[in-house]
């Protein structure tokens, strides 16, 4: 069975970075790169960077990105709604479906706008990398381009289709489990049961 590692870089802003590795290729993929860039390229260290990917343009959750990149030479990967949002470019623009491989795992991008409007949450295994869709309890700080009302459609149409077990990951604070936040997390009071 193939092992996947998962490392937290707490980065400024109090935003979470993930390093997530193929234990036995060491291919890996950035999520969230923020500053400083030089506390993720150390966590990155004797890993193969392929992807360097973010949940959103949000400048805590991107601003590391080419430093990152011109380190490791990781492929960048945005949406391109937040790319014309802020102003940011990338390798590759990503779009609901695209499953990006590294070692012994498949990343299948899904585009969870509301936060943003290219905002995207990362699903590898049994783990989602959910940026501020969802945090622990709560989620991300609303924001001009916060459309709400689109953010609770995307958890509702995307989120609650992984299964309940999934392990989330958000962009600030601790990581947390859909089936938790379901049973906790105010924003589910009234929404329906997962089939």
């Amino acid at each position: 069975m193939p092992k996947l590692g998962i490392v937290k870089v707490k980065l400024d802003r109090e935003v979470n970075c993930y390093v997530v590795s193929c234990a036995t290729t060491k291919e890996a993929v950035v999520i969230d790169p923020g500053l400083p860039a030089d506390k993720i390229v150390e966590q990155a260290a004797g890993l193969n960077i392929k992807y360097i990917l973010a949940t959103h343009c949000h400048p805590g959750h991107v601003a590391g990105k080419d430093d990152v990149k011109s380190v490791t030479g990781g492929e960048t990967g945005i949406h391109s709604a937040d790319a014309k949002q802020f102003l940011r470019s990338a390798d590759r623009y990503l779009i609901d479906g695209d499953e990006l491989e590294f070692g012994e795992f498949k990343l299948t991008v899904i585009h969870t706008p509301g936060h943003t409007p290219g905002s995207l949450c990362f699903s590898v295994a049994n783990h989602a990398f959910v940026g501020d869709t969802i945090l622990a309890g709560g989620i991300g700080r609303q924001m001009p381009e916060t459309d709400l009302r689109r953010q609770m459609m995307s958890i509702g149409t995307k989120l609650l289709r992984l299964p309940p077990s999934t392990a989330l990951y958000p962009g600030h604070g601790p990581a947390t489990s859909l089936e938790r936040e379901m049973a906790q997390n105010p924003i589910f009071r009234g929404a329906p049961a997962p089939r």
